[in-house]
Order: C-alpha cells, then structure tokens, then sequence
C-alpha cells in the first residue's frame, strides 16, 4: 500500500520516539547559543522534551556549562549532536529558497517534532501540511496550543493511518493540490522503514507536478550491513535496536541517482555528514567525527 509507514507505531503521546525527542533536545541546545554564534533558533523544540532534557538546555545557557552539555552529549552519541544541527540548517535552508521562490506548497511528511512550518513558513506565505499519525499530531497540537495562541491559518495537520489510507488522498482530502509544486520534507524517517514503504513515497513525490522538490534524509547502507566501517555505527545501531527502535533501511550514496530517477526524481546534491557539517561548521567540523553515514539528499521533478 503506498506510504506505508511502520515508524509510527511507536510515535505516539505515551511513548515518543526517544531518537526524536534527542535531536529535539540537539536543536533547542543550539538555540540557548548566541544568535551570533548558533546556527538557527527553534524556540519550540524544548517543549517536546522531558523534565531532565529541560533542564539541561537551561545549563546550557551559561557557557561553559554549556560547553560541558555539549562534550557529554558528543561522547554519549559521537556525531550526534553536530550532524543533527548542521542537518537542521541545511534543511532550513532549502525550505527558505524555496520559499523564496514562491513555492506555494510545503509538505511535511513524519511531522513528529518538527516546527517549520511555525518558525519559517510565514502565515499565508505558502500552504503548509503537517502528515502524521492522528495520536503523533494530536499530542502535538497539545503542546502547540499552550505555545501558539492560534494556529496560523495556512497550517492543515493531515491525520494518516499509513497502514489503512492512501497518503495522496489523504492530502488531495486536506487541500493539496496536486497541479501545483510542492516542497517535501522527509527528515530522520527512511531509515526506520521498508524498502518498500520508502519506494512508495518517492514514487508519490516524483509524480507530482514539475517543479517540486523533496529534501529527505538516508543512512548509508554500509553501516547497517557492516559492509562499510563509520566512526560509532556499530554501537548506535545496537542502541537503538535496545529501545525499539531498529534502523531498517539505507542506501548506497553511488546508486541514488539512478534510484530516484526510477521514480521520476533528478537528484541536486546527495551530502554525508561529513560534507554539511563542513558547510556550516568551517574549519572545526574538521575535529567533528561520528554521524559520517547519515545523508541529506536534495531532488526535484524535472519539467518536459
């Protein structure tokens, strides 16, 4: 069935995901930082996380406290934490040109934790969906609505059991409109699915209307198999198979253009972990290891 998405089973409002509410809590770190300094603000992301993670973030506005966060962080989880951020602002940045561009559709699919359509997207600039589990959104909204007196207008959340219903008509339900482009993202999801599931998707992405544009993230399929040695692979793999949350799916960086091609989709630029940290960080990314096999692939729907 298309978009079918097992990830969700364990995304709901008793029992988030714990790899999600982490990064959550590698994106509020960063925006506790200087505004000189970090890389982005997302003044939502600390809501979405427990006691102790609060309470963290709020150490890490003084410096060296801060500082002392970070390294913990980095030695818990090598790669982490740097590769989350820089991923961040890469991907802010592609949903900010396109914006620029007056794309009129922003599609976020696994919304989960995710707020730019709060913090980027402007109110009437473009519509916005928010795809998820109807449990996963309506826990959500229960933080949102404590945060955000009124939810901007142009903002639609598109409930989707993605075992039973169709992730098209789902959004063609909620206003989608599918003789228009779109901008999809698709951030920290691929790697918990089928093969399947993840050829559904990008089939239902590259046959939307010329000009579209998805951003969406993959592991490299040589840190699951063992077939490729990353800096931390083996550890994290096992860490998150020890609390349900098994890594399934990856890709090999040489094959993805011809696999997105398959599926109507010309690839922009394929960057491991590696390449955007350089991209954001300078030359410290250079002392940054860990998180070497995470990806963020850039592609379009060619016209004619």
């Amino acid at each position: 069935m298309e978009g079918k998405f097992s990830y969700y089973s364990f995304m709901t409002p008793d029992q988030a995901s714990q790899t999600a509410e982490y990064m959550a809590f590698f994106r509020a770190m960063e925006s506790v930082r200087s505004p000189r300094s970090r890389l982005f603000s997302d003044p939502f992301a600390r809501h979405f996380l427990r006691t102790s993670l609060r309470r963290a973030v709020t150490f890490s506005k003084v410096p060296l406290l801060g500082v002392l966060v970070g390294w913990y962080a980095d030695k818990r989880l090598p790669g982490a934490r740097t590769s989350a951020i820089a991923r961040t602002r890469l991907i802010d940045d592609v949903v900010q040109q396109a914006l620029e561009a007056d794309m009129p559709q922003i599609v976020i699919l696994g919304a989960g934790f995710d707020c730019r359509a709060y913090r980027i997207v402007e109110t009437g600039l473009a519509a916005a969906f928010e795809v998820d589990h109807p449990l996963t959104l309506a826990s959500k909204l229960a933080k949102l609505r404590k945060i955000i007196p009124v939810i901007p207008e142009n903002i639609r959340f598109v409930e989707i059991d993605f075992d039973r219903q169709n992730l098209r008509e789902r959004l063609a339900e909620n206003g989608f409109d599918a003789a228009l482009p779109a901008l999809f993202v698709w951030e920290g999801v691929t790697n918990y699915l089928t093969a399947e599931a993840v050829d559904a998707v990008l089939r239902f992405v590259g046959g939307c209307a010329a000009g579209s544009r998805v951003v969406f993230t993959y592991v490299h399929s040589g840190a699951l198999d063992g077939s490729v040695e990353f800096d931390g692979a083996a550890e994290l793999l096992r860490d998150v198979s020890q609390i349900g949350e098994p890594w399934t799916f990856g890709l090999l960086p040489e094959h993805v253009p011809d696999y997105l091609r398959r599926k109507g989709l010309e690839l922009d630029r394929d960057a491991g972990a590696r390449e955007y940290r350089a991209q954001y960080f300078g030359l410290a990314a250079r002392q940054m290891r860990g998180y070497d096999f995470y990806h963020v692939v850039i592609a379009h729907v060619p016209r004619g």
